[in-house]
């Protein structure tokens, strides 16, 4: 259950908002091609997924946003 009940219908404060603006520039600042689309969008929607769970900390936002990389890079390299 999130913190704040107005996070349930998608509506961040502006903490919230602030802390996920810092995620994004952060997260797409650390990728190569972070400035394709779609991969800002992924990252958006990544961020958005974790905020509604209730996570605002900026760090750990931009960690869930970049998880899939991680889990990617790693399943590659093993099938080498």
């Amino acid at each position: 259950m999130p913190i704040d009940t107005s996070l349930e219908h998608g509506v961040f404060g502006p903490e919230a908002t602030a802390a996920m603006g810092e995620a994004f520039e952060a997260a797409c600042k650390e990728l190569q091609d972070g400035g394709e689309p779609e991969v800002r969008k992924l990252i958006a929607k990544r961020i958005i997924a974790a905020a509604r769970r209730g996570e605002l900390d900026p760090v750990r936002l931009r960690t869930a946003a970049l998880s899939w990389i991680i889990v990617t890079q790693m399943s590659s390299a093993a099938s080498h």
